[in-house]
């Protein structure tokens, strides 16, 4: 496809992986790459692995462990072709999410509300050289802000998908926003799932997201006998929340619209009950958290009290990416609400 972008939004492709930058950090790849990078790079069964790295680039974790996934296969081979997307090179050089400037690179897939943006129509390309390839899977890498369990998310709850998630974790969550994310566009065209290996960096996740790319490289075919009910516990986002536009916040006791416990991202995957407390008004007690419905035609429900200043949970709820890093809550959200369900969908609880 070819696209009126700019340079550095162009969607570059390499046949083969350039040795070199098996010891490249992310911060350092704007040296070696032009922009956005799709890598075909092949292996003994043809029909390829799709893996995206750097979406945001200050979520490492996946960069890492491909690095350390072709390293060791210089030798011998991959056993499956593998389509690698390193994104957000920019970003990277500067260890950010994203740039002022820039449209959040997993916001910006087919299925987008940003569908004008030159970062929508980079997306719109990436998939459409990919799915000329008939992959074989999906995998978007991930790192979280807070403190968070290694857990996948799907859109779809397929036998495909739910096997290609139970291979990274136990946990699984089912998401229909935000939209457009990774999995999401390539999910009508091979099983897809998000990864979430918890704080970039760290040296479990990396290994974690290697044993797992290992995994899915190794693969020949996804079983066609269901995975057994006990084998998955699977959630769904319910809730996104989000800070008011404008909005102080402190998780330090400091005086803020909104004054968070120190500890809330302890809070991720904690069966909450009705009365739990995320913290207190500030301020002039006179603001509320924003609470988006997690998928079309589900309710916005109330899930916070505010009486005498205490932000409680109302109902019961499983959190999930609770931040308390500031950036990330104003680019992105606080949090997540997610309600257990079972293989059809249906809630649990």
């Amino acid at each position: 496809m070819d696209l009126d972008l700019p340079d550095r939004l162009q969607l570059h492709k390499s046949e083969g992986f350039p040795t070199h930058l098996l010891e490249m950090p992310p911060q350092d790849l704007w040296r070696h790459l032009p922009g956005p990078t799709l890598f075909h790079i092949d292996g003994h069964r043809a029909s390829p692995l799709f893996v995206s790295v750097l979406l945001h680039g200050n979520e490492s974790t996946g960069w890492s462990a491909v690095r350390a996934t072709l390293a060791r296969y210089t030798t011998r081979g991959l056993p499956r072709s593998l389509l690698l997307f390193v994104g957000n090179i920019e970003a990277a050089r500067r260890n950010v999410r994203t740039l002022p400037d820039q449209t959040d690179y997993n916001r910006s897939w087919p299925g987008t509300l940003y569908g004008s943006m030159p970062e929508a129509l980079l997306m719109t390309d990436v998939v459409a050289c990919v799915a000329a390839h008939k992959p074989f899977a999906s995998i978007d890498i991930h790192n979280n802000t807070g403190w968070n369990p290694h857990y996948a998310c799907l859109n779809r709850l397929d036998e495909p998908y739910l096997y290609l998630a139970r291979l990274f974790s136990r946990t699984a969550v089912y998401f229909e926003r935000p939209l457009g994310v990774q999995s999401a566009a390539m999910a009508p065209i091979c099983p897809a799932v998000t990864v979430e290996c918890g704080l970039a960096g760290g040296a479990e996740g990396i290994a974690h997201a290697v044993e797992y790319l290992e995994a899915a490289l190794s693969l020949d075919h996804f079983p066609e006998h269901p995975l057994p009910d006990g084998d998955i516990d699977l959630l769904q986002t319910r809730a996104i929340i989000k800070v008011p536009d404008g909005a102080t916040v402190s998780f330090d006791g400091t005086d803020a619209e909104f004054r968070f416990r120190p500890d809330l991202d302890r809070l991720n995957f904690s069966e909450l009950e009705p009365g739990t407390a995320l913290g207190r008004l500030g301020g002039s007690a006179s603001r509320r958290l924003v609470v988006d419905p997690g998928a079309p035609g589900l309710p916005s429900s109330d899930y916070f009290s505010y009486d005498n200043g205490e932000i409680r949970l109302t109902r019961r709820a499983i959190p999930s990416m609770l931040t308390k890093d500031e950036r990330a809550i104003r680019l992105d959200c606080l949090g997540y609400l997610m309600h257990r369900i079972d293989r059809s969908g249906t809630l649990k609880d």
